[in-house]
């Protein structure tokens, strides 16, 4: 390589992990700006498709996933998507939605869909406005990625468990257990 490259690539790499820090979570604990347990869930409205949107009105009378994640088609995202979409009978057997939330538009939310084969579905948010709402936005001002949170609400809208910094693996089974538990403690 040249002399006069190295300093444009070194400078450039300094560039890419100045933004990747500026950028990035401060840490996966739940802010005070998160919504709390017994909270009614912050409304939204968000694109599914070209002609249709999606309001948290929609969901009322049953538990509710609203999972919020950075980016279609990267490794942890598509985990969590399979994951959901494996489990979507039993999610469906308790009366309860999933709903997967990125700033990814609508474009990459249809070909990431097509891709894995996902029958829920996943919302955009542009602009993180809903993901700010749920306290799960890293970034600047528009620009910037969902945080991997994920908000159960109850079938009265109230969030009912909020889990943060989530590991895809095993979080739609954790999700599972938890909307069994509430159920049988409200049964009793």
């Amino acid at each position: 390589m040249r002399k006069s490259l190295i300093v444009p690539v070194i400078a450039g790499a300094f560039i890419a992990v100045g933004l990747y820090f500026s950028f990035a979570p401060t840490g996966s604990k739940a802010g005070e700006n998160t919504p709390k347990v017994g909270q009614p869930a912050p409304d939204f409205a968000l694109p599914v498709s070209a002609d249709q949107k999606i309001q948290l009105a929609d969901f009322k009378g049953r538990w509710l996933v609203l999972y919020f994640y950075p980016k279609d088609m990267t490794a942890g995202c598509t985990i969590e998507a399979r994951r959901f979409q494996k489990d979507m009978d039993q999610f469906k057997a308790l009366n309860a939605a999933v709903v997967g939330v990125s700033a990814d538009d609508i474009g990459s939310h249809n070909l990431f869909s097509k891709q894995e084969g996902l029958t829920f579905p996943l919302a955009s948010d542009v602009g993180g406005k809903t993901a700010r709402a749920y306290d799960s936005w890293y970034g600047v001002n528009d620009y910037g990625a969902a945080m991997r949170n994920t908000y159960l609400i109850d079938p009265q809208g109230r969030i009912a468990k909020v889990f943060t910094g989530v590991n895809p693996e095993g979080h739609s089974s954790e999700v599972l257990a938890t909307i069994r538990q509430l159920k049988t403690t409200a049964n009793r």
